[in-house]
């Protein structure tokens, strides 16, 4: 058990030195030595998990989807599809895992990389615009899918953009003004004033706790 428990630590150690890594320097100037010497381990640690840079690169992609379980999923379908984009601004600014995941995804620079996560990530959007269609809060002449791939790739853009100009500064601002733009274009004009551009505050306030207990943790 013992053994077990040190592996996984190991392997812990080296996915976040490989995130750190890999957000500093993206997928082809990262070497396995810098990652290893910054997790603190031997060369031999490294291949006992991972037997390449690709294979460590995919894991680190794998965890790309761990902020959703932070965003609250139980308003109206578009709020929530609101709050997704936010969860996920606030994931970038504060989670390395994320950043790294992102760029490694951007990149297109290690084998046979497929979108899964983004795609993933579009697939969930257009099920809950559906939803929302159904209810009347997104207009019905829309294809749902169309329009979460066009979330998707809006979001990538503004966070790059954020990248370049402020360090993600300001991306959740860009986000709320991205949908303060969207939101006409989708929701019966009536309905527009029912939804939060800049996310909800049930969303924020969970958000808040979160991080108080991480202090606290701390």
């Amino acid at each position: 058990m013992a053994r077990q428990q040190r592996a996984e630590e190991s392997r812990s150690k080296l996915l976040m030195s490989a995130a750190e890594v890999f957000d500093e320097r993206g997928f082809a100037r990262a070497t396995l030595s810098d990652i290893h010497n910054r997790a603190g381990l031997t060369k031999g640690a490294l291949y006992f998990h991972f037997s390449s840079k690709e294979e460590l690169a995919a894991a680190v992609v794998a965890e790309e989807t761990s902020w959703y379980e932070e965003v609250d999923v139980a308003g109206p379908p578009l709020q929530v599809v609101i709050d997704l984009t936010h969860g996920f601004a606030r994931a970038l600014t504060r989670d390395v895992r994320i950043r790294a995941s992102a760029r490694l995804v951007l990149e297109h620079t290690y084998t046979e990389p497929d979108g899964s996560s983004h795609r993933a990530w579009a697939e969930r959007l257009a099920e809950l615009l559906l939803q929302a269609q159904q209810v009347g809060d997104v207009r019905a002449d829309l294809d749902a899918t169309a329009v979460a791939e066009l979330i998707v790739g809006s979001f990538l853009g503004i966070q790059t953009l954020a990248q370049l100009f402020t360090g993600r500064a300001d991306l959740e601002a860009r986000i709320t003004l991205f949908w303060q733009a969207m939101l006409p274009g989708l929701v019966p004009a009536p309905r527009v004033a029912r939804f939060a551009p800049g996310g909800s505050p049930r969303v924020w306030a969970a958000a808040a706790q979160q991080e108080q207990e991480a202090g606290g943790a701390a």
